[in-house]
């Protein structure tokens, strides 16, 4: 098969973007116009972009990365990809021979290209020899050891505040603001729990939050006092448990069984920042194994994590499972073909099957935000100020989560509906469901809604 045969949607496109202002600007640059000496082959893409200087763009794309579509361009910006490389895949996307097949790409891109293909055999090559000597396992285990003591001595301190804060009555929160919970995060953070630090920066949110904030203060500092108490006593957990456990506080979880190579249609992709990281997630499902899946990609904060898969294509590839109970996170391994059509949908629930997902999974993981379903022939409807999903076939409905109602998103949604149902894939919890992706009835692409 040829990579012309195919070719992806500009919906699948633009999913890749790394913001709205890279999605508007890269769509600009979708047409003819601008580009000159365009070319294509062997899963790789090449063009001159004219620009506002004398010298035009140098942009080629690999579409076969280890990581998703890799990028180079010799425009400033460094969003990746960068709006040359957008325009560039939806100049291709487009099928109207404005970047034909081609033998040979022009030298600055055959070298970029041939640099990147021999990096990766070293990879490949050092990976089956086993990679660089092997670390000291005493060493190792020292060092997990020394870890350990500091997360138990910040588990122990942070037990102490939410003590402290729980006799002096919840009040006092409101009144010390954003400062005690900074301070005690910075701690959790000296403690090496990056997880009990994201945590108690969320309950610094809390009584700023509107009406109910001691209710819900008092419900998130139950499950930070349950998280604590997990780790100082993980040695009576079952071992899925304590694993589970360990990931909550932002210690690396272990990979549990032998990698499943599957058929994984890429259901979703989205990203969330802060003042220091940006992360990507990637929901994945196996056509063959059933299984849905999470993959966690960071970057800098500005910068675009390089992981990225086109949301409604299809990879062959393998997925190594990370220990813990009810986990869904994945490693990407070996993959043996790029992106493709998938041809296939997740199989759909009810919006009362989807809530009664939840609450099982909370049995394995009390602290889960949400878990990843697929509704299947749902209808965006309003209900006052807010919305909801309603079945097509059973009087029951889903609230969508306020993150859902802010997202441009939403309305694509109401717009692929236009009252018909549809099939949605998001994630479903405490606060409602989350719409990422949707599929019309009958024949139809994916639709990225995040």
């Amino acid at each position: 098969m040829t990579e012309q045969g195919v070719r992806w949607t500009a919906d699948q496109v633009l999913a890749l973007a790394p913001d709205a202002a890279s999605r508007k600007a890269g769509s600009k640059l979708g047409a003819a116009g601008p580009w000159s000496e365009t070319g294509s082959g062997d899963w790789t893409l090449w063009g001159l972009c004219k620009g506002s200087g004398s010298r035009p763009y140098q942009t080629v794309v690999d579409l076969a990365g280890a990581a998703g579509p890799a990028y180079r361009c010799s425009c400033p910006s460094r969003k990746f990809p960068c709006k040359h490389a957008l325009g560039l895949l939806l100049l291709w996307a487009g099928g109207d021979g404005s970047v034909p097949a081609s033998t040979q790409p022009p030298d600055w891109a055959g070298q970029w290209l041939a640099g990147r293909r021999s990096r990766a055999e070293t990879t490949r090559a050092q990976q089956a020899e086993g990679g660089a000597a092997a670390a000291d396992p005493e060493a190792a285990r020292r060092r997990a050891e020394r870890r350990a003591e500091r997360v138990t001595a910040g588990a122990t301190e942070l037990e102490q505040r939410l003590t402290d804060l729980l006799r002096g009555g919840l009040a006092s929160a409101e009144q010390a603001g954003y400062a005690l919970w900074d301070e005690t995060a910075a701690r959790m953070v000296d403690a090496q729990a990056p997880g009990l630090a994201a945590r108690v920066r969320e309950l610094g949110a809390i009584p700023v939050s509107g009406a109910g904030w001691p209710v819900r203060l008092l419900e998130e500092c139950a499950l930070l006092h349950l998280l604590d108490q997990g780790w100082l006593h993980r040695d009576r957990l079952p071992d899925a448990l304590a694993a589970t456990v360990r990931t909550r506080l932002g210690l690396k979880a272990a990979v549990e069984g032998p990698p499943l190579r599957d058929r994984w249609l890429v259901l979703a992709q989205y990203d969330t920042a802060d003042a220091k990281l940006t992360t990507r997630r990637i929901w994945l499902h196996g056509a063959g194994s059933g299984h849905t899946r999470l993959l966690l990609s960071y970057g800098a904060a500005g910068r675009a994590p390089e992981l990225a898969m086109p949301v409604g294509l299809a990879l062959d590839a393998e997925l190594s499972v990370h220990a813990g109970a009810g986990q869904s996170r994945a490693t990407l391994g070996e993959r043996f073909a790029v992106p493709a059509p998938a041809g296939f949908r997740p199989p759909g629930v009810t919006t009362e099957e989807a809530a009664a997902r939840y609450g099982e999974a909370l049995r394995d993981d009390p602290w889960l935000e949400s878990v990843p379903v697929t509704l299947d022939r749902v209808t965006p409807v309003p209900d006052g100020d807010l919305w909801q999903l309603a079945d097509a076939d059973a009087d029951s409905a889903l609230p969508l989560s306020r993150t859902a109602r802010s997202r441009p998103g939403l309305w694509r949604l109401v717009a692929l509906s236009g009252g018909a149902p549809v099939t949605v894939f998001g994630e479903c919890g405490h606060r409602g469901f989350t719409p990422l992706t949707a599929w019309p009835e009958g024949p139809g692409e994916a639709v990225p809604l995040c």
